[in-house]
């Protein structure tokens, strides 16, 4: 049978002594200290990554079919090349949006058609958001956002001193709205609308027409969606139109 000595007796007893001691203030002590410790080395873990970021990673996706690339940190972005064919489409159809918001302005005084006012209040909130996109666009760009001598094909030079973009009514066009009520006004604003409208595809047709035009994604979308829209709206006019006629009629 095993016996134990009196020093191994002794030597326990100091040992389980200690253990009782350090379980006290010193215990805590011992804890506060690793742990501030430990404290410590995770903040200065945290400076030096802070001090030492991640470089960022900048990929460049491949063309379809094709990899993609990483380009180094130090890339930037850059706006795509852009033509001067995209240019003037841009500041001709601010002036051709800014006759638009004009004539849809007249209808809450000239006419109580609810389904026109509607309508109008559609035309003007759309294309005077797309105003202040093309303005972006262009200064975004460092361009005038008008041009300076207004020309580009189709315009109309003829019946005033500012160039008209195509479709856009003629001075005489919009004095002769200004001075019409009720359905006179009705009939003359649905069709210069539509007469607009028609300018607004042929001046999108223009800028696709044209070799090396209309390849800024920005741009794209947004003639694409112009020209959508206008074309879902000349439909609806034109059954106001006729509804319009229909009514007249004894």
């Amino acid at each position: 049978m095993f016996s134990c000595s009196p020093k191994r007796k002794c030597y326990r007893y100091r040992r389980n002594r200690m253990l009782h001691s350090i379980s006290g203030p010193a215990a805590c002590y011992g804890m506060m200290l690793v742990a501030s410790i430990s404290a410590g080395f995770v903040c200065s873990i945290a400076r030096a990554q802070q001090t030492n970021p991640p470089a960022s990673v900048v990929v460049q996706p491949g063309a379809p079919g094709k990899p993609s690339k990483t380009l180094p940190p130090s890339t930037r972005a850059t706006l795509p090349p852009r033509s001067r064919a995209d240019v003037e489409f841009m500041q001709g159809m601010i002036m051709h949006h800014s006759q638009a918001v004009e004539m849809t302005a007249l209808i809450s005084s000239h006419t109580e058609n609810k389904e026109l006012r509607s309508l109008g209040a559609r035309i003007s909130s759309s294309q005077s958001d797309e105003i202040k996109f093309m303005r972006r666009w262009l200064a975004a760009r460092g361009e005038p956002l008008s041009m300076p001598t207004a020309q580009m094909p189709g315009m109309d030079m003829s019946h005033q001193h500012t160039a008209l973009m195509p479709g856009m009514l003629t001075a005489q066009q919009m004095e002769a709205l200004r001075k019409a009520k009720g359905a006179e006004f009705d009939h003359l604003f649905l069709t210069g609308m539509i007469q607009h409208h028609n300018g607004a595809l042929t001046m999108v047709k223009d800028l696709f027409d044209t070799a090396g035009a209309g390849q800024d994604a920005e741009l794209f979308n947004f003639a694409t969606d112009a020209d959508n829209s206008q074309r879902a709206e000349i439909k609806i006019m034109q059954n106001m139109l006729e509804k319009n006629s229909l009514e007249g009629k004894p």
